[in-house]
Parts: C-alpha cells; structure tokens; sequence
C-alpha cells in the first residue's frame, strides 16, 4: 500500500524545512562543483578558457531551456493528478514526458553540432578565445540527453518523496565532476574539453540513477506504458513556460552582460562577470533548491483543495525566504575578497573589476529570493500565464531595462547595478501578483 505520509504531516517551519533540506542542499553542492569547474579552469587553464565558459552558457541554456519546461511543468501536472487520486494516469504521463525529453536532446545536440561554426561569429573574440568557446561547447554537447534527464529525474525524485537519493546523486555527481576535471586537465592534458567531458558525466550519474529508481514499481512514481496525451503535453509546457522563458532569457541576458563587457573592458570583463555570476549562482541556491523542494507539496495540497495547508506553506516559506535573504547578503559581503581570490589573483585586472562587481552585485540578493518562490508557487499552482509573466519581466524586461541605460550613465558600475535595479522591479510586480490571487487560491 503506497503512502503519502509527507503529505499528510501538519504544516510547520520544522516540517517545510524537513522535507526541503535535501533539494536546498543538493542545489548548493550543484552550484558548488560548477564554481569548482570555473575554479581548476582558472587556474590550470587561464581566464581567457574562464571567459569561453560564460561565452558558451547562452547555447547551453538554450539547450536546456526546453527540458526545464517540460520538468517543472510535468512535475506540476502529475504530482496535482496524484493529489486527485489518478495515480495510474500520472505515471503514464510520467513516461511520456521522459520519452519526450530524450528526443528533445537527440534533436538539440544534433542542432547543436550542425550551428558550431556560426554560433560564435560576430563577437569579435581573439582567436585563443574562440577556440575554448569552440572546444568546450563541442564536448559538452554529447552529454546533451543525461543532462536533460538528469533535470527531470532531480525534480521527480524529490516529487516521489526520494529528495535524499536526488542529494546523493547530486554529491556523487559533483564528486565525479570535480575528480575528473583534476584528472582530464592536470593529468591527461585535455584542456577546457575536458572540463566539458567531467561536467556531463558528473550529471549522468542522476540519469543513470534515475533509470534504474523509475523502474521499480514499488515507488510513487514508476515507468509504465506510455499514453501519449497531447493535453498532458500542452498543460507541462504552459506550466513550466516560465521556466523556460528564465532559461532562455538568461542565456539572452548572459550574452548582453557579456557585449556590453567586451563593450567597456574587453576579455578581462567577461571572466569578471564569470566570478560574479558563479558566487550569486551559489547564493541563489538556496532559493532555488527551497522552492523546488515545496513544489510538490504546492502542488499536491492544490490537487487536494486542502487551502488551509497551502495557506501555511505558502506564509511560512516567505518567512523563512526572509531569513535565508539575509544570511546570503551579509555571506556574500563579507566573504567577497576570499571568493573573488580563488578565481583571479589580486594583481590580475580581473580581481578589480569582480571585487567591485560582487559588492555591488550583492544588493540583488535582498530580493531575488521572493522573486523565484513567486514563480516556482505560480508554476506549482498550475497558473503558467502568471509564472512566465513574472520570469520574463524579471529576466529579461527588466534587465533590459537596466542594462541599456545604467551603463550608459554609470560605465562599470552601472552594469553591476543592473542586476539588483532588476530584481527590485521584479519584486515590486511579484508583489501585486501575490495580492491579486490571494482570493483564487486562498492562500
């Protein structure tokens, strides 16, 4: 007999946090082992192949912009039918969504490979530059199907109440990653391609992991035979539309970052603004794994019409997003100058311009919380519409907005400024969406 017993606890801080430490923790080692990437890249190769790894983010986001949809919204959709008791029909679903998302990387990688040679043209790269860009998108690109895997099994373990197997899997892959990277670069001369080869079999260790889990049919959720429903489909891609939408759009963004870098700096730019985006990457972790991990719950006490339960998780987790808030903004300023440093040396160009950046920067983290738990809550409340409007207009219109005129006035500065100006707006907007539904979903 299946239980829920998750589910069913009462609704407290101690319970939340319980159920959502495992996602909390696993984002953060995941943001982890990719600053150690950018780390031995750094280091053993040199902020030129830093630089590349930033130039080539916005093709990877593209990559997995799709497979994101398809996980956020998929899990939305299934965990809200399992809350309806149509058990059965969810796993179906499960399986096609799965199968969907294998053919969406065999068709990306191959799109990716026949596109190598213009991807970078244009930008004005020295030579060196765009030979990393090249080497590095070229090897990352066979892991193209685990890694979308892996970004759907992460979000289902956690949904079928295995969020400790979803860490473990985390862990073993950040420690894979982090060992290969030593031994492909240091040891096997492999360069930045082999930083590329120890990220994608870091990730393939959660798609092989999940391969297996998903096919016992003791768990919540199990492999069966797939009914392909177009409507199953249409509603996982409305739902986790802003998901994709923030992907997509922050591979845009990464690539404005990076002109306008090239713009006022030049190289040394990029590789800053590398630094800065790995240690708000880290500190955005922590959000992000929270809102991933009360997804589910969202999710299945809207299914349930148990609003009483929502309306706690939904008030306790800005409480508690409130306290995280603060403890990643005295992190960040503080730590700056020993975070910075294990990047670039203090004589290097580069260790100015990302020492300002971070302190700067670091004001972005007052609000960037609230904003992800907004748009994880909307997506988890089946509201796709609401999510995209306020992914898009955090990620991209205003972004935009900041990017297009701060540096204009404000040179440097002002391109570090963009990102918390950014997140302010956004907050301003998510705050009239949370007031406007508070009445339909009764939270």
């Amino acid at each position: 007999m299946e239980k829920q017993s998750v589910y069913n606890k009462p609704v407290t801080i101690k319970n939340i946090l319980k159920f959502a430490m495992p996602t909390i923790v696993m984002t953060i080692f995941m943001s982890f082992y990719t600053m150690v990437d950018g780390l031995f890249v750094s280091n053993l190769i040199g902020t030129d192949a830093l630089s590349a790894i930033n130039l080539t983010a916005p093709v990877i986001q593209l990559v997995t912009a799709i497979s994101t949809m398809l996980a956020t919204g998929g899990s939305a959709v299934i965990m809200k039918k399992i809350g309806e008791q149509k058990k059965e029909e969810a796993r179906e679903d499960f399986t096609s969504l799965i199968l969907v998302n294998v053919a969406v990387g065999i068709i990306m990688c191959a799109l990716g490979f026949l596109s190598m040679g213009s991807i970078f043209a244009g930008m004005n790269l020295s030579l060196a530059v765009e030979g990393y860009c090249v080497e590095y998108l070229r090897r990352y690109l066979l892991f193209t199907v685990p890694i979308l895997l892996m970004n759907n099994f992460t979000l289902y373990m956690i949904a079928s109440e295995k969020a400790a197997l979803s860490l473990i899997c985390s862990v073993a892959g950040g420690v894979l990653n982090m060992a290969l990277d030593y031994v492909f670069i240091a040891c096997f001369d492999m360069g930045i391609g082999g930083a590329a080869a120890a990220t994608g079999l870091g990730y393939s260790v959660t798609a092989v992991v999940g391969l297996l889990v998903f096919s016992r049919k003791e768990n919540l959720l199990h492999f069966r035979r797939p009914i392909f429903r177009l409507e199953v489909l249409k509603n996982a891609a409305s739902n986790g539309c802003s998901e994709m939408a923030t992907t997509l759009v922050t591979g845009i963004v990464t690539m404005m970052f990076n002109w306008t870098m090239l713009t006022y700096v030049g190289e040394n730019g990029v590789a800053a603004v590398t630094i800065i985006m790995y240690v708000l990457m880290f500190a955005s972790s922590l959000y992000t794994g929270y809102s991933y991990g009360v997804a589910p719950m969202l999710s299945y006490y809207y299914g349930e019409q148990s609003y009483e339960k929502l309306r706690k998780l939904v008030r306790s987790s800005l409480k508690i997003i409130g306290g995280i808030s603060l403890l990643t903004v005295a992190g960040s300023f503080v730590l700056t100058k020993p975070l910075v440093s294990i990047f670039a040396r203090p004589a290097h160009p580069v260790y100015e311009l990302a020492f300002t950046g971070n302190r700067i920067c670091t004001a972005a983290l007052c609000f960037i919380g609230f904003n992800i738990f907004a748009s994880g809550m909307f997506t988890a409340l089946s509201n796709g519409l609401v999510s995209a409007v306020l992914a898009f207009s955090r990620s991209f219109v205003f972004m935009m907005i900041a990017m297009l005129t701060l540096p204009a006035v404000l040179g440097v500065n002002g391109i570090w400024l963009a990102t918390p100006v950014a997140e302010l707006m956004a907050l301003a907007l998510t705050g009239g969406m949370f007031v406007k539904y508070r009445k339909r979903y009764q939270y």
